[in-house]
């Protein structure tokens, strides 16, 4: 159906353009302006070019901030893409058991990010924790579960896992319907087993959904915050500073207002970049395995 005038679209867009102009494109682009200065919100900004972004660099900053978001990102979306994948294929049936299942899953995604972190602050306490508990009871040493350098940001990305696992889980149930049934028969038909329908007609109808899912859910994760400042507030030593966190920590704490604002930029370009590539890369098998 076509428009009655060329402009209605540009005209229904416009809300949502504004909306994007002041809360996204203005303040992305006034924070590359300010990261132009120094300033610590109690005196005058003054003008010091690019020096806010070759401290970063020389000071290993921004290296350590994407390194660490990185780590925790590879994480969360593998394993929320992974679970997800696998409840939505053992719950994709019709019944109110499987609906009712699916409801509880997903009801973890629209909980708060604070709430569930205080949640796991009580699961994973060290001394009286349901966690250490289990593992004591099993016969395994006391865990520091986010005292411990060494595996308190991966802690921090399983409770993320647990969190966002059911949106991934509710998108695979949408393209799992999507499939049609008359290929799977068809497969069946043929001899094919079980394991064999999913990779051959299954897997391959939901590329696209896969493509959307691991594009949304490294967004998600490059951007999280509420779960470091809850639980770990960037420690320990400095082991689950992830970049938001990073950025908080220059304006809030450090009063470094210029050099928070150039995080803020070289945050964008990173996730812009890795946004492409993820899309390019699955844009490229599709059209090699069409």
């Amino acid at each position: 159906m076509r428009p009655r005038h060329p402009r209605d679209p540009f005209w229904m867009m416009l809300p949502t353009g504004a909306l994007l102009a002041v809360f996204f494109f203005y303040p992305l682009v006034f924070a590359a302006y300010i990261s132009l200065f120094r300033w610590d919100l109690l005196t005058e900004p003054v003008f010091v070019g690019f020096a806010n972004y070759r401290v970063l660099l020389e000071s290993g900053e921004l290296a350590h901030a994407f390194l660490t978001t990185l780590s925790f990102s590879v994480v969360v979306v593998a394993g929320s893409m992974s679970l997800g994948l696998v409840l939505a294929l053992a719950l994709n049936r019709p019944g109110k058991f499987p609906a009712f299942v699916r409801a509880a899953i997903f009801s973890a995604y629209v909980v708060s990010w604070v709430s569930v972190a205080l949640l796991w602050l009580w699961v994973l306490d060290p001394s009286a924790g349901v966690a250490t508990s289990a593992v004591r009871a099993l016969g395994g040493p006391g865990i520091d579960w986010l005292g411990d350098p060494g595996i308190a940001l991966y802690t921090l990305a399983l409770v993320t896992i647990w969190k966002i696992a059911g949106y991934s889980m509710v998108l695979f149930t949408a393209g799992l319907q999507d499939v049609p049934k008359s290929l799977i028969e068809a497969a069946a038909l043929d001899g094919a087993s079980s394991l064999a329908r999913f990779r051959n007609v299954t897997w391959p109808l939901l590329r696209p959904t896969t493509a959307f899912v691991a594009t949304t859910s490294l967004i998600l994760s490059f951007q999280v915050f509420d779960v470091v400042r809850v639980m770990t507030q960037g420690g320990p030593v400095r082991s689950t500073t992830v970049f938001v966190y990073a950025i908080y920590e220059q304006v809030f704490m450090n009063l470094r207002v210029g050099r928070a604002s150039a995080e803020v930029v070289v945050f964008f370009l990173l996730l812009l970049g890795l946004t492409l590539i993820q899309l390019s890369t699955w844009r490229k098998k599709a059209r090699a395995r069409a």
